[in-house]
C-alpha cells in the first residue's frame, strides 16, 4: 500500500494546535453556563454541579496533559501559527486531512451543542417571564 505524497510547502501535523484547545474549553465553559441559566430550579441544582464537573473533568486533563508536554518541549522549538496549522496537512488513522477541516471537524460537535442549549435557555428564559 503506498503512502500518499505531500508537497514540501505543507506541513503534515499529529498534534492539535493550542488555540483549537483553547476554543473547545472555551466551548465547553459555554455550554455548563447555558445549561445553569436553562435549567436552574432548586430540583435540577445537584444534577448541575454533577455535570459541571463531569464537563469541566473532560476539559482540565487533556488540558494539563497538554501542559505537561508543552513543558517538556525545547526551549529553542518554534511555534506554529494557526494559520500555517490550518494552511497545513492533520494526520488522522484514516489519513490526513487539511488543517481547517480537521479543526472544523473538532470544534463543531462542541458547538453545536453550546450554541443549542444556548438557544433552549433563551426561550426558556422568555417563556418563564411571560413574553419580552
Amino acid at each position: 500500500m503506498s503512502k500518499e505524497v505531500v508537497p514540501h510547502d505543507h506541513q503534515v501535523s499529529n498534534h492539535v494546535h493550542p488555540s483549537v484547545s483553547v476554543a473547545i474549553l472555551g466551548l465547553v465553559l459555554w455550554l455548563i453556563l447555558s445549561v445553569w441559566i436553562f435549567a436552574s430550579d432548586i430540583y435540577t441544582d445537584f444534577l448541575l454541579v454533577v455535570v459541571s464537573g463531569f464537563g469541566l473533568v473532560a476539559t482540565i486533563i487533556p488540558l494539563a496533559l497538554w501542559h505537561m508536554w508543552r513543558k517538556d518541549q525545547r526551549p529553542d522549538a518554534q511555534r506554529q501559527p494557526l494559520r500555517e496549522w490550518t494552511a497545513g496537512e492533520f494526520d488522522t488513522w484514516q489519513g490526513p486531512v487539511k488543517g481547517a477541516n480537521a479543526a472544523i471537524e473538532m470544534l463543531l460537535p462542541i458547538a453545536a451543542v453550546a450554541f443549542g442549549m444556548t438557544a433552549f435557555a433563551i426561550v426558556e428564559y422568555i417563556t418563564a417571564r411571560g413574553g419580552i
